[in-house]
């Protein structure tokens, strides 16, 4: 009897992160890194989204490394900036 190897495919999750102002459904500007180029999405994102990431003290390095595990999906952090009437929203996404 011969083995058979079995394949098991993994598949990346975008990184979204969406910027809407409070009480609105619709977000204001959607920035999406697509799986594959995630562990470069640190010179992908714009200057002006890392900056506001790294403010609120999001660490895109640590969200890349928790791509890589399959149960880590969803909205991974959601920050409201009241002062500001905004809020961000960071989610990994399998599409």
């Amino acid at each position: 009897m011969g083995h058979q190897a079995i394949e098991v495919e993994t598949i990346m999750p975008e990184l979204k992160i969406r910027l809407f102002k409070v009480g609105e459904s619709d977000p204001e500007t959607t920035i999406t890194v697509p799986g594959g180029v995630l562990k470069i999405a640190s010179r992908l994102i714009p200057k002006g989204a890392m900056n506001a990431l790294q403010e609120k003290g999001i660490d895109l390095d640590e969200i890349v490394r928790l791509s890589e595990n399959p149960e880590a999906r969803g909205t991974l952090i959601e920050v409201e900036e009241h002062g500001k009437n905004e809020r961000i929203v960071i989610a990994l996404e399998v599409e």
